[in-house]
């Protein structure tokens, strides 16, 4: 009884070390998305805010031709 119960409980060991190793590949997975899409993140924002300095100096540019415009 006691060889049975030996080879029960190496099984459970050895389930239990192959579920922590499919977690960490789960987890270091997960980490590696995270990082990519923070990485996405950044460099969308920075991209955003270009176009946003570049539309603001256009919309200041049409201003002022609307303003010449209006006085001649």
């Amino acid at each position: 009884m006691s060889g049975v119960h030996s080879e029960a409980i190496q099984k459970q060991i050895q389930q239990d070390w192959a579920n922590r190793e499919y977690i960490e590949v789960i987890t270091a997975s997960i980490k590696k998305i995270t990082d990519f899409l923070n990485s996405f993140d950044m460099s969308c924002r920075g991209r955003l805010a270009g176009l946003n300095e570049k539309l603001t100096t256009l919309e200041r540019r049409i201003e002022y031709l609307e303003a010449r415009v209006s006085v001649a």
